[in-house]
């Protein structure tokens, strides 16, 4: 939570300084009752909503299960050629390494400033060190030969290629990359309820669920499992249209992960 507001840190002091301002408004000013109104009521959703971002922020990354990793021994099983792509940020690299601790893997960075222009990835690339060194990585033409990897990770990076063309390529990328059988793990906040209720506006930064099946649908790539880490997470696992009905380890459902 705390490298959250480090990166985040404009949106907090935006809000406080609205909130100040709404104060100051409200004392000096002799405004309509509306006016005042409306005044509250904005203030109060931008104080709710950045204190509810970080409460929330606090029980999906240090509270809840998602990184203790137990989840993926039900999604998968365990791999021998895996990547990891990142989009700048690494977090998860390291316990993936202890989890799956074969020589036989890669770790990507994907971070184009063209494409992800978030002033909040920006502070996390030059304040936070990698735990393990990256290969830089162009997603639309990955430094993996065909059929290399029997799993891809990529955990909380799709979403930073806002544009839908570079996501699908980045896609088809990954498509080409998989072995038969491989699965993508994707993990993703989803632009839903649950989401703009905790992080309001900034759930908008978040793609929902019917953009992450249409893309990969696009990719050629079908979703054979799918559950919920917590209320505000959901991983998908994705594998090659052809042939996964077959002879998929896991039903498709969408569930939480158990």
């Amino acid at each position: 939570m705390a490298q959250i507001v480090v990166y985040n840190w404009h949106f907090y002091a935006a809000a406080l300084l609205f909130d100040s301002l709404a104060v100051i408004l409200m004392v000096r000013l002799h405004l309509p009752v509306a006016t005042r109104l409306l005044i509250c009521l904005i203030a109060a959703l931008a104080t709710f909503w950045a204190l509810s971002s970080l409460l929330v922020s606090h029980y999906v990354y240090d509270r809840s299960r998602l990184y203790r990793w137990d989840w993926l021994t039900h999604v998968l099983p365990s791999p021998g050629v895996w990547a990891n792509i990142h989009a700048g940020l690494d977090q998860t690299s390291a316990p993936l390494t202890q989890l799956f601790p074969t020589p036989r893997r890669r770790i990507l960075d994907i971070y184009i400033p063209s494409e992800m222009s978030e002033p909040s990835i920006r502070r996390a690339r030059h304040q936070a060190r990698p735990a393990q060194a990256a290969e830089k990585a162009n997603p639309a033409a990955l430094p993996l030969v065909d059929c290399e990897c029997d799993t891809i990770f990529l955990i909380f990076a799709a979403h930073e290629l806002r544009r839908r063309e570079a996501r699908l390529r980045f896609f088809r990328e990954m498509n080409r990359a998989l072995q038969p059988g491989g699965r993508v793990v994707l993990v993703e906040h989803l632009r839903n309820w649950n989401n703009f209720l905790a992080y309001g506006p900034g759930a908008l930064h978040f793609f929902s669920r019917r953009e992450w099946l249409t893309v990969s649908n696009l990719a050629d790539l079908q979703v054979i499992n799918e559950c919920g880490i917590t209320p505000f997470v959901r991983c998908f696992v994705l594998a090659k249209r052809t042939g996964v009905d077959a002879d998929a380890p896991h039903p498709v459902g969408k569930g939480s992960c158990c």
